[in-house]
């Protein structure tokens, strides 16, 4: 699981392999096997997020959103093969055998738990491995916005944390869960694929469900969850029309549905949720989603100034009168501009904005703001004290031709 607040400072071009492992020389025996306990434990050292495996390379660490190679020779084949499959089961090797790609997690112990797809390219075997964090991160530790907390404390509806890969939705989801478990006496039902952090029971009882070892998939799970008296379901991604479906209506009967979406912000959740239904559907869907959407964070991982690690920037969506109206009428520009003038009572905020006070604040560079936003113009105009609209209005002046002189 790629971590909010890593601690490594700037990326060099290559990383030294860890003492265990004698420095690599052209000419040189061959060097000691190898395996995979060796190398999460360079995943470990330099504070890295994801380890990748494949023929033809070395080891390859992501610190910080760049990929980074160890100092090793490259891996042939059949030693990414050995390395990958002794961490799998003869079950999982006859899964990958079989479907090509799979997904797990995996415990060495004394160095953590981590999540691992095993999958094939140019036919051989190759891998990408997320550390998973021992210890169950809470959301003050991660920076989000603390609206997120009043979230947790909803009797009913649905909650959707959305990003693109590695940007630190499963981390928020787990903060949420975890809140949840130290304030409320409910039941936890979480189904994933694969499990990433595990819970001790606190307040709450949790009850963790495992594609391929506890259930046959998602949909599966959570089907069978609605029966198993969740107060709370958690869904670790939904994935087509009929979990959507399921999670709408699983909201719609009285339960905390929690899940994320690969959507970079609430206007591309929304729009990608209607789209995934016939247009036949699509009236129905907009209704029950009016209803029952308490809130999308749409989250992305930036560059501290100081390069000290990553610090989230979130826009969030709550529900309001006039946004469920809104999403009833499927009038999504509409959406944003409420969001971007709902900050006090609803404690909405819009991308951009978030990107202004973290900006204002010294946590990132202007430059870094800039390269995250979808209207970078707009933020740069904000920053000048500038509205949008006073921004047109400026820009229209200097196209006029100027008056010519009596």
């Amino acid at each position: 699981m790629r971590s909010i607040n890593d601690k490594q400072k700037t990326n060099p071009e290559t990383l030294s392999a860890p003492s265990a492992v004698p420095p690599f020389r052209p000419g040189a025996a061959p060097i000691a096997k190898i395996d995979m306990k060796y190398l999460v434990r360079a995943l470990l050292k330099y504070n890295a997020s994801d380890l990748h495996l494949k023929a033809g390379r070395p080891p390859l660490y992501r610190i910080n959103g760049n990929v980074i190679p160890l100092k090793l020779p490259d891996l042939a084949a059949d030693q990414i093969e050995s390395i990958i499959f002794g961490v799998l089961t003869e079950s999982q090797i006859e899964d990958l055998n079989k479907k090509r790609q799979i997904n797990l997690s995996f415990v060495i112990k004394d160095l953590g738990r981590f999540r691992c797809n095993v999958y094939f390219q140019l036919g051989t075997v190759s891998a990408a491995i997320r550390t998973i964090p021992l210890v169950v991160p809470n959301l003050d530790m991660l920076g989000v916005p603390p609206v997120l907390k009043d979230f947790c404390q909803r009797p009913r509806g649905l909650v959707l944390i959305t990003g693109a890969s590695g940007t630190g939705k499963s981390t928020t989801l787990a903060a949420m869960i975890q809140h949840i478990n130290e304030n409320s006496h409910v039941h936890v039902l979480a189904i994933e694929d694969p499990i990433e952090f595990v819970y001790r029971d606190m307040k709450a009882s949790i009850t963790q469900r495992e594609v391929g070892s506890d259930t046959l998939s998602l949909q599966d799970g959570l089907q069978a969850g609605l029966r198993q008296d969740p107060d709370v379901v958690v869904i670790g991604e939904l994935l087509d029309r009929e979990m959507i479906q399921t999670a709408l209506t699983a909201a719609e009967t009285g339960h905390l549905v929690m899940s994320t979406l690969h959507t970079n912000s609430t206007k591309s959740t929304i729009s990608r949720i209607f789209d995934v239904f016939p247009p036949e559907f699509r009236h129905q869907i907009r209704i029950q989603l009016a209803s029952n959407l308490i809130g999308v964070v749409s989250q992305q991982l930036l560059m501290r100034s100081d390069g000290t690690g990553r610090v989230p920037a979130c826009e969030v969506m709550v529900k309001s009168p006039i946004i469920e109206e809104y999403i009833r009428k499927n009038e999504i520009e509409a959406i944003m501009d409420a969001v971007a003038n709902s900050n006090n009572h609803y404690k909405m905020q819009t991308m951009n904005q978030s990107l202004m006070r973290l900006v204002k604040d010294g946590i990132i560079t202007l430059d870094e703001a800039l390269k995250a936003s979808d209207s970078p113009d707009n933020l740069r105009l904000a920053l000048s004290g500038v509205t949008r609209d006073e921004g047109y209005e400026l820009a229209a002046s200097h196209q006029r031709p100027a008056a010519k002189a009596s």
